[in-house]
């Protein structure tokens, strides 16, 4: 298997986790603080697809789905919307909220297919390209994907642990 099929593979997991999900996700759950945390569930989705679509475009040096599918709009976040989430102040991370579970998952659909389309356009040699030199040792554009992967990943796993719990 090359290492770009890997890629490939795991870049679909978190969407297809966040679809099993689906049932669980009522304005109450995407919008609830448990425990009083800033992040919501809702604000977990959201950065788990803008963090793969702000990445990937700036990979692939395309325009953010965010921006150029009308998702901006969509979700009216003020503010908020010209934002991915890191580095949110606690009130910044409140006020994504949204009631629409299904605008939430065909966002990050969106932005997953869009990380597949642009890896099955690379070679295995692809990925050892240093891209960031800021960093010690410097990024690869393989060690970038897998941490877009990893970080979504992560996001929908808390997701689903919070979901988990009674409200």
């Amino acid at each position: 298997m090359k290492a770009t099929e890997v890629l490939i593979d795991l870049a679909s997991r978190p969407i297809d986790a966040a679809e099993r999900l689906r049932p669980k996700l009522s304005p109450t759950t995407l919008n609830a603080h448990p425990q009083n945390h800033d992040n919501s569930v809702a604000w977990l989705f959201w950065h788990s697809a803008r963090e793969i679509d702000a990445q990937t475009a700036d990979l692939a040096g395309t325009d953010q789905i965010w921006h150029a599918n009308g998702f901006d709009k969509r979700f009216d976040l003020g503010p908020a919307s010209d934002t991915i989430g890191y580095g949110h102040t606690a009130e910044e991370a409140r006020a994504i909220t949204t009631d629409d579970a299904d605008l939430l998952l065909a966002y990050l659909r969106e932005s997953t297919d869009a990380l597949v389309a642009y890896v099955q356009t690379l070679s295995d040699a692809d990925l050892d390209d240093v891209i960031d030199e800021s960093w010690d040792p410097p990024v690869t554009r393989g060690v970038r994907i897998a941490s877009i992967i990893d970080d979504a990943a992560q996001h929908i796993g808390q997701a689903a642990y919070v979901l988990g719990m009674p409200l």
